[in-house]
């Protein structure tokens, strides 16, 4: 198997096959264009019509469901991403990571947040596009999202870490398409864990950011409460003031 190869198969989470994620690359005509072009499609699509949020499924959350539920955090959005890549016949991996939980502060409920680990598993997907590989982390926030964070630190004038946000500019993010590596959350990272073919091989090796009873918390409880509070930032709720989320 080529190197191309091994980065184009399906996997349990990477379902491509799955019948939503067929119909919506047909409805869409994503199989008739270049593959830059749709590249930057699939990219758009996860950024903006899948909503920032948390899956009730968590980190290993199939691709299909991800798409289903209409929403997604680094990890579930990361899923799709390479689901509808790999679909198109581009091939992608998965590069993970821990951030420090503080770049979460204001999007995760005090509680949630207080339970999370300090350490917190992330990842962001790398597309092979004209012989080169290219970050995609800028996939997570929905730009009515992030235009909300914009509006309630609209005096912010330095780095920026705080509300799924961690950049040196949170004016000017360099989240939109221009063929080269997208951030949004790069500034938050502590450690890297490597390139993965799959998000099913990174989470055999690193489980998932919750388990155990706070994974079931998560799962019936929690999941519901931290997309209620994001829906709430979303709409522009008001929150601290000023801009008191500086980088380290």
């Amino acid at each position: 198997m080529s190197i191309q190869q091994h980065y184009l198969q399906p996997t349990p989470i990477l379902d491509f096959d799955a019948p939503a994620i067929s119909r919506l690359i047909e409805t869409r005509g994503w199989r008739q264009l270049p593959p830059q072009r749709g590249a930057q499609a699939v990219y758009e699509f996860c950024r903006d019509e899948i909503l920032f949020g948390y899956n009730a499924g968590a980190d290993s959350t199939p691709a299909s469901v991800t798409l289903e539920e209409g929403l997604g955090h680094c990890n579930t959005k990361s899923t799709l991403l390479m689901a509808l890549l790999r679909a198109l016949g581009i091939p992608c991996r998965l590069r993970g990571f821990t951030i420090d939980k503080r770049l979460q502060k204001g999007a995760l409920t005090a509680f949630v947040y207080w339970l999370a680990p300090q350490e917190i598993l992330h990842t962001w997907v790398e597309v092979l596009l004209d012989g080169s590989w290219v970050v995609l982390e800028g996939v997570i926030l929905d730009q009515q999202y992030l235009q909300a964070v914009q509006a309630r630190f609209s005096d912010c004038r330095h780095a920026f870490v705080g509300y799924a946000v961690a950049t040196p500019s949170l004016a000017e993010p360099p989240v939109q398409w221009t063929g080269r590596d997208t951030y949004i959350q790069r500034e938050g990272i502590d450690r890297e864990l490597g390139l993965y073919a799959s998000p099913d091989a990174f989470y055999r090796e690193h489980n998932t950011n919750l388990s155990g009873v706070k994974g079931w918390l998560y799962r019936h409880f929690f999941h519901r409460q931290l997309n209620a509070n994001v829906q709430r930032i979303r709409a522009g709720a008001k929150g601290e003031r000023p801009c008191d989320h500086a980088g380290r």
